[in-house]
């Protein structure tokens, strides 16, 4: 497979894309799947367990999605107020930050939790985030379509931080406690380096 990557299609500051302007006005859940197919997917892609904490964030962010499909704004306010109460538990109980507004795949999992701010553009199916996950804008002030794409069956280690306009190829194992500002070529693997061990004088 080619370790080629296209540019990522916000990477300019100066210019906001269409994506950006339609940004949370429409669903994007999958389209090739129904709503309640696409739970039950994400269920057992949660290992069956009605508790897992990763399994609500993405069920909500589901669900904050499908509401959008309501086209009556009166009809959909009632499901926006229990969008945004039910995120915002996730967010205090579960420590899981995931606004309907990132593009997620099929069979996402999130293995943990707490300390997970997972704010990218797009995140690719199946992809597996482990607890303590940054995803987000590189500084404070970046305009909020400079944010990474996390390509299909990327593996994201605990602590892992990604940030910027940037590209992590599909296939990726991103290591524990890496930080990523540049793009990962497809089917790699990034470690932070070796510990030194030396001896107590």
């Amino acid at each position: 497979m080619t370790t080629d990557l296209m540019p990522h299609p916000s990477a300019d500051p100066a210019v906001r894309p269409r994506s950006d302007v339609d940004l949370g006005r429409f669903n994007r859940n999958p389209p090739d799947i129904s709503f309640g197919a696409l739970i039950r997917e994400d269920y057992a892609t949660h290992g069956r367990d009605f508790w897992s904490q990763g399994f609500w964030a993405i069920a909500i962010h589901r669900f904050g999605n499908w509401r959008m499909g309501v086209k009556s704004g009166l009809l959909r306010a009632p499901l926006t107020l229990i969008y945004r109460v039910l995120n915002k538990h996730v967010q205090w109980l579960c420590g899981i930050e995931l606004t309907y507004t990132v593009k997620i795949g099929r069979r996402v999992r999130i293995w943990h939790q707490g300390g997970m701010t997972l704010e990218a553009l797009e995140i690719g199916d199946d992809v597996h985030i482990r607890q303590n996950t940054t995803f987000g804008l590189r500084q404070h002030g970046d305009p909020r379509w400079l944010k990474p794409i996390i390509g299909k069956g990327c593996q994201i280690g605990a602590g892992a931080v990604i940030v910027g306009p940037i590209m992590i190829g599909e296939g990726c194992t991103i290591g524990a406690n890496v930080v990523l500002a540049q793009d990962v070529p497809v089917n790699s693997i990034v470690t932070v380096p070796k510990p030194v061990i030396k001896p107590i004088r």
